[in-house]
């Protein structure tokens, strides 16, 4: 999935479903971390595609909460 249709997708979400999203992300991106300290998973790109979707999701997050 691009990028665009992405954030077009999140930015239809509403705040509590965004809320949910975030804390999803945030709880596979510790997961995977562990798994990568543990030396258990080569998921490298994963993880760093993941933290771009989550600064993309608090964006749109703080977007909402100013009002555009």
């Amino acid at each position: 999935m691009k990028s665009t249709d992405q954030v077009t997708k999140l930015r239809d979400m509403s705040a509590d479903e965004l809320a949910t999203q975030s804390a999803d992300m945030r709880e596979q991106l510790f997961k995977l971390r562990f798994q990568w300290v543990m030396g258990q998973t080569e998921a490298l790109k994963q993880i760093r595609e993941l933290r771009k979707q989550r600064a993309r999701l608090e964006t749109i997050v703080r977007e909402k909460a100013k009002g555009k």
